[in-house]
């Protein structure tokens, strides 16, 4: 079977890699198109995982477009030459029209029901969609729901467990009491309109968190040289590690705040995503579970932020962890699975 993989962020790198190294384990030819965008090819190079860069994220209003062209052409010319038997990839017009045009099958993930523009470029092209059992929205006949969360493809017990040993040879003391933040760059194309952090509550959060103990900043975008000293000194690869440990994490990442969830760490997110029109997941995680705290106002988050910070931590958000994860699957073999059936039609 020959499998192409469209890979575009740094959270499908983590997704795909344990699918990814099963089929290359079974004889399977796999082949992955990645983007320059923030750690994605960083990522990919450090887990050995063999993968050719298409485009590269820009800023500006044009970039994006741009380069949705200029991708779209390269995996189609790709996806030609591999004559793959299946496509996969989250929700990515230019997959789907790649496998369309190459006579390949297409698989997406998706995951985000605020992705209106991007789902109808790519849904109608997508023979099997997959979605959390929370996701809010009805897409068909095509439409698979399982009962996890995309993050459970790596950070299910079966696939990760964090290494007290890993940090302290990166230098990170996990147990220190510390707080991991993540700030994200807001320039990909399901961000238009969106914003999370402003500058000026970013340095409050920090104020207030580096009063009860260590800070690290993990972030897409430069640094001002005041927080620069907060930067998370370890490689990409060990930030889940990090957030195992963490006594909190709080940020304005859609993914990171779930990872934080299923690991069992306090998070608080802070984004215009947070109300109303909320992600079922998000939505799922704050009221089934109490594993996340979403907050759209930024002066409130850091507010319970600094609250959440003066308590100890207790053992109740592992209690609801354990809950969670007696209710869900290892995503990682439901994908693998799929990705089996998928491609041997």
């Amino acid at each position: 079977m020959r499998v192409l993989f469209d890979v575009t962020h740094p959270a499908l790198v983590h997704l795909f890699k344990h699918p990814i190294r099963a089929l290359e384990e079974r004889g399977e030819r796999v082949h992955i198109a990645s983007r320059e965008k923030d750690v994605t090819t960083s990522l990919l190079d450090a887990y050995g995982i063999d993968h050719v860069a298409l485009t590269t994220a820009s800023g500006g209003p044009l970039s994006r477009p741009r380069e949705f062209l200029v991708r779209e052409l390269r995996l189609v010319r790709l996806a030609r030459s591999l004559q793959p038997d299946v496509v996969v990839s989250q929700v990515d017009p230019a997959a789907a029209h790649a496998a369309r045009l190459s006579g390949a099958r297409c698989l997406v993930f998706d995951d985000s029901e605020p992705e209106w523009a991007a789902a109808a470029l790519t849904h109608p092209f997508a023979d099997v969609v997959c979605t959390p059992a929370t996701f809010e929205r009805e897409l068909g006949a095509k439409h698979r729901r399982y009962a996890g969360y995309h993050e459970l493809a790596y950070l299910h017990p079966d696939r990760f467990t964090p290494s007290r040993d890993r940090l302290e040879r990166a230098g990170v003391n996990p147990d220190q009491r510390y707080f991991l933040v993540r700030f994200v760059s807001w320039n990909a194309h399901h961000d238009a309109g969106q914003a999370g952090f402003s500058p000026s509550a970013k340095r409050r959060l920090i104020d207030t968190l580096a009063r009860h103990g260590t800070v690290y900043i993990c972030s897409e975008t430069s640094l001002p040289p005041d927080l620069r000293r907060y930067r998370l000194p370890v490689s990409p690869t060990l930030v889940h590690d990090v957030l195992a440990f963490a006594d909190l994490y709080v940020g304005d990442s859609q993914t990171m705040a779930t990872e934080a969830a299923v690991l069992g760490t306090p998070a608080i997110r802070s984004n215009s995503f947070a109300g109303d029109d909320d992600m079922g997941n998000f939505r799922h995680l704050e009221t089934e579970y109490g594993l996340i705290r979403s907050i759209g106002d930024e002066d409130e988050a850091v507010r319970q932020a600094g609250a959440f910070a003066l308590t100890p931590p207790t053992k109740t958000w592992q209690r609801r962890r354990e809950r969670l994860l007696d209710e869900t699957i290892d995503v990682a073999s439901f994908v693998l699975d799929t990705i089996t059936e998928v491609g041997a039609r």
